[in-house]
């Protein structure tokens, strides 16, 4: 137990043979339960997990392939069967350091957060060794997913070192959370409509020989378009199903306005063009005017939307 709190661990696992016994085996005390999740792994990941398992440790093996997601769900569910207080998500790759773990539970103990995450990105060192293309990944899926998620309090999205109080993970449905690369930005947005309060946690991340079994060309238009249709699903349910908000209500006036004055817009400068006269006055104050209010507006739902993250 770690402060009154019994402390579950999640081990997501998909070809780990080199790395899962030392995650094993380097489990905090302070953690009741253990349960490693082999995601149907080729190689001998769930043998080696179940020799190196101790008492407080437990395998579940995957028939089928469920992606990262999947295995993580699976790992939340039985935690939450054990009684557990909070599920901590460590990956089988031996990437994410103990030792930072009473770090991510003090704000769920001592604050009363429902969420934390560690964040790698924290100081001007924290970028050395990564490609430039995965810094300036890493630097857009930032800022869409804060957007999306409506936690813009947050930083380093794809992080998947995370703990969770078993009422947040009780209020999620869990049945309907992203299973692939995408769990991490689904999860938020889930747990935004959830009103979950959330933290990052400085941890540094520990790089050794695993690889990354993550396609970025194939992973990055689906990630994409989860916070896409995330971004919507909050947005419906959080701020107009539950309550008419006035962030739903600028969000989509002004969305509305800047489309229709675009399209005026586009409009009177092909006509213009076409013709070698240009549009009238009116007809360019009716693209104008409607986009700059729409802007104005977007800006408006914006600031609002930033003030209500759950803090």
């Amino acid at each position: 137990m770690y402060k009154s709190l019994k402390i579950g661990v999640v081990v997501p696992a998909y070809k780990e043979e080199a790395h899962i016994e030392s995650v094993i085996r380097t489990m905090p005390e302070l953690v009741d339960k253990v349960v490693v999740v082999d995601d149907h792994s080729p190689d001998r990941t769930g043998e080696l997990a179940r020799a190196a398992a101790d008492q407080r440790t437990e395998v579940i093996s995957h028939d089928v392939n469920q992606g990262v997601g999947g295995a993580i769900v699976t790992g939340h569910r039985r935690v939450l069967e054990l009684g557990m207080d909070v599920s901590v998500v460590m990956a089988g790759d031996g990437q994410m350091d103990p030792d930072y773990l009473p770090a991510l539970l003090d704000p769920i103990a001592d604050h009363g957060y429902g969420f934390t995450k560690a964040n790698r990105f924290y100081s001007s060192t924290s970028f050395e060794g990564m490609p430039k293309h995965r810094i300036f990944g890493n630097m857009i899926l930032t800022i869409l997913t804060k957007a999306a998620s409506g936690y813009w309090n947050l930083v380093d999205p794809q992080n998947g070192y995370t703990a969770c109080t078993a009422d947040s993970l009780n209020r999620l449905p869990l049945a309907k959370v992203h299973r692939r690369y995408d769990f991490e930005n689904d999860l938020l947005i889930w747990l935004n409509i959830a009103d979950v309060r959330a933290k990052d946690v400085n941890v540094p991340a520990v790089y050794g020989a695993e690889t990354s079994g993550m396609n970025l060309i194939k992973v990055a238009p689906r990630i994409l378009w989860t916070l896409i249709t995330g971004g919507w699903r909050r947005m419906w349910r959080k701020h107009i199903l539950w309550s008419f908000s006035p962030i739903a209500l600028l969000m989509l006036a002004g969305f509305a306005l800047t489309v229709f004055g675009l399209a005026v817009g586009t409009w009177a400068t092909i006509w213009s063009l076409t013709n070698g006269v240009s549009a009238s006055t009116g007809t360019w104050l009716l693209g104008v005017a409607p986009t700059i209010v729409g802007v104005q507006f977007l800006v408006e739902g914006l600031v609002l939307d930033i003030q209500a993250t759950p803090k």
